[in-house]
Parts: structure tokens; sequence; C-alpha cells
């Protein structure tokens, strides 16, 4: 998400980042280039002219143009007024109520109201320890209750049954009833979507909403839909009391456009955005982190949840150890870094954090961000022997003919995963003697080495 309009801001703050001295032309002329940044990025207008208005009025007095380094005073500026418009902060789920806790999830058809149901119950069962029941009140797409069933199995959580024979508001009171016989935290409930906005659509989730009284309403849209995700969730938010905002495919999402628009238009803030099929594609919007993105500041602290929540802590450790004492790195220990990052969603998802990646070539950021590097490079490591894993000096001309042929790619890939093997090899002893920095130019090195070029850290 937001990588057009990082690519546009990014070269403008970064012009201005190193002038000693601005003026009102100077700060007019960037606002201009904000403006129309914004504008390219599907962000609706009345949000751009109030976001523009703002950043003019604040750049223009005492806190920029007297500062004495305005340059970054002015990206402070820029980079507040987009924190403030998409809302400040986090907004937590109030799940502080007598259990169950109805969390009621509407939207159109296709959005993904479904699949980010069993996001959102791993999410409440992995970090904040609840115990969840999901329910489907779709009784117009059979399908949908199985899929519901489907992934409440995949991420362990109690599954209410319905069929299509039943009335919504049936179902639902059914369900809560249940709830409150197995102690159960939170209860989701999935509901009907439709092609587009329709009076019938509305009567009934209004119904529902009327009769079982959720904590929680929580709108589903998909961000690809740029600005019509704004408006949509303005004509949901008069139909229902909204409490907040789900965004999905935001990671096929280049414009961003709909995180920088639903807050303002609709009052009511985005409390997760949903990336990919996975499960574990759910995250807490955080606007001030969103912001640090958008600008090409990175977002370190979510790449260190991201790092803490899905590393295997034990192999990290037994890791450490081994390259303390001074013993080898080797390709299995490569092997199982490399599942790590897949893991973490793959280097597209880390780069996605770093500061500095607007700078990068966009053919670069494709050739690492497309996800095949890594699964090769592993299909490769499993073509070799256990003997070759741990002495590759044994890997001569033949040897690695017969890995190419075995993880069917050729001898120049073979080759270039040694390289890259190579430099992993002599990062470890830095990383295990200069801690973070080590660490940062570690993943530099890697990045660099597996996309052409070096990533440009500040």
């Amino acid at each position: 998400m937001f990588e057009s309009l990082t690519q546009r801001l990014s070269g403008t703050m970064e012009r201005l980042r190193g002038r000693g001295r601005l003026t009102e032309e100077n700060i007019r002329e960037a606002t201009r280039e904000v403006r129309i940044a914004l504008l390219e990025a599907d962000v609706a207008l009345p949000v751009v002219q109030a976001l523009i208005e703002r950043i003019k009025v604040r750049a223009v007095g005492q806190e920029v143009l007297k500062s004495l380094t305005p340059g970054q005073a002015l990206i402070k500026v820029v980079r507040d007024e987009l924190t403030a418009v998409m809302g400040a902060q986090a907004t937590e789920l109030n799940l502080n109520v007598p259990a169950p806790a109805v969390i009621l999830m509407a939207g159109l058809q296709g959005a993904g109201k479904t699949t980010t149901v069993g996001k959102l119950a791993k999410l409440l069962k992995e970090k904040r320890k609840k115990k969840v029941m999901v329910v489907s009140a779709d009784v117009y797409r059979p399908a949908a209750i199985e899929q519901l069933r489907t992934l409440a199995e995949q991420v362990d959580v109690q599954f209410f049954p319905s069929d299509s024979s039943q009335q919504p508001v049936d179902i639902v009171r059914a369900a809560i009833a249940a709830a409150k016989k197995s102690f159960i935290d939170v209860l989701l409930v999935d509901t009907a979507g439709r092609l587009a906005i329709d009076e019938a659509m509305m009567d009934e989730i209004k119904a529902l909403h009327a009769a079982v009284n959720p904590v929680e309403t929580l709108f589903v849209v998909d961000s690809m839909t740029g600005q019509d995700a704004a408006n949509t969730a303005k004509a949901f938010g008069e139909a229902l009391p909204l409490t907040g905002v789900v965004l999905t495919k935001t990671d096929g999402d280049a414009r961003g456009g709909a995180a920088l628009s639903v807050r303002y238009i609709t009052g009511k803030p985005i409390k997760f955005v949903g990336t990919g099929e996975k499960v574990d594609g759910l995250d807490v919007f955080h606007p001030e982190r969103v912001a640090s993105r958008i600008l090409d500041m990175g977002d370190v602290l979510s790449l260190v949840e991201q790092v803490e929540g899905q590393v295997d802590k034990d192999k990290a450790q037994k890791l450490a150890e081994k390259v303390a004492k001074g013993k080898k790195f080797d390709l299995n220990d490569m092997r199982d870094q490399l599942e790590q990052m897949q893991n973490m969603g793959g280097i597209g998802s880390l780069m996605d954090k770093l500061p500095g990646l607007g700078q990068v070539p966009e053919h670069l950021k494709q050739q690492v961000s497309q996800g095949k590097e890594v699964p090769r490079m592993i299909a490769i490591i499993n073509s070799m022997t256990k003997k070759e894993r741990r002495n590759p000096n044994l890997l001569n001309g033949s040897r690695r003919s017969r890995i190419a042929a075995g993880a069917g790619t050729t001898p120049a890939e073979v080759n270039k995963l040694m390289k890259q093997y190579m430099q992993m090899e002599k990062m470890m002893g830095k990383m295990a003697r200069g801690g973070m920095k080590g660490m940062m130019r570690g993943l530099q090195g890697m990045m660099g080495g597996m996309g052409g070029g070096r990533m440009p850290f500040r």
C-alpha cells in the first residue's frame, strides 16, 4: 500500500530536508506537489483540501519558518497531519462488557468479510487470549457458512452451525445463548453481503443489529475501491452505528487512497488492515506508523513486532549461541533463516517497513518483492546432501550442476545462492558483534544481494 504516494512524497520531502532556509514560495511549491500526489493516490478531494490547508497553516507559522532545520520541521508537520487525518492513534476493540462481547461484521459482497472473521478470531485468541466463537448469518450463500466452518477449524476457535433455512436473527440469538453456556469471551458474527447497497440488505442488517445489540459493529471494505471505499463506508455508517472499519486487500492497493479517506469521511476509526488470504494477515491499524511509511521513514516498530511474533525464538537462540562460539554458519542455518523469512510474509513484507524504500528503483523492488526468490533458494539448498549443507566448500562444478538439475534451475542460480551464502556468513560475525546496527547492516547487505543493489539506509 502507498507505493506510488511514497515515491512522489519522498522525493519532494528529500529536496526540502537539507534546506537551510525555507520560504513561503518553497512551501507553496511543496504543498502543490503533495496535493497532486494525494489526488493521484485516489484520496477523496475534501480530504486533500482539508489536509493541504492544515499543512499550509502550520508550515508558514513560526513552527517551520523559524526552525533551525526548517526542511525537517516541514516533514514533521506533514507527518503529523497525515497521522491526524487517519485518526491520530490506534483504536482498540471495546471488549470490556459482560461476556460474550458480540462483534457484528458488515460490508458488501466480495469485500472479504468471512476471511476477516477468521483472521480476527485468530488475532483475538492469540494476542488478546480470548475464547472465541464464530457464526455465519449469511443465509443466502451456503458456501459462506462452509468457508467459515473451515476457517474456524484452521484457527482453532468454536463454530456455531447455521443453515440457509433459518432467519439471521434466530441464528445469532441461538449463537449468543450457546456462547454464554460455553463461557465464550467474544462472538464474531458474519453477515450477508450484496453486490451493491440496497434497501432490503440495509433493513435486514438493521433488524439484526437491533436484535443482538453488538458492542462493536465493524464495516469491512476492500481498500482497492479507493474513494468508493470511503463513500460506501459513509452509506453504511448512516444506516448502522458503526464503531470502526476494517480495510482488506491492502497488499494489492498501491495507492492507499481509502486509508487516507475513510476516517475523515465517516468519522469512524480504521481498526484493522488485512493483507492476503492467510489467516495471520490482519494487523492493528497504527496511523502514526502508516504516516511514517508514507513519508519513507519506515515502520521499525511494526517490523520489530512482526519479527518478535513470528520468529522461532529457539532456533534464533541456537544460531546466536553457535555464532558467538565461533562455529561456522552453514547452509542448514541459511535455510532456517530463509524459512523464517517466508513465515513473516517474505522479503516484500519486511521491505515495506524499511526506511528509504522510496529511493530504491521500482524494478529492483519488484524483483525482490515478487516472492519467488526465497522459495527458489530453499529448493536449491534442499537439493544438496546433508554433507554438502554442512560443508559448502565441497560444492565443485559437477555438484553444482547436479543440485541445479534437482532444484529445476540453472548452475548460475546455484552460484548466485552460494555468493549470497558467503555474504551472510560474513555478516553473521558482524551481527554477533554489532547488535542492532550489525543486524541492520546485515539485512541491508542481504537485500542488496537478492535485489541486485544496496538498500539506502540513512
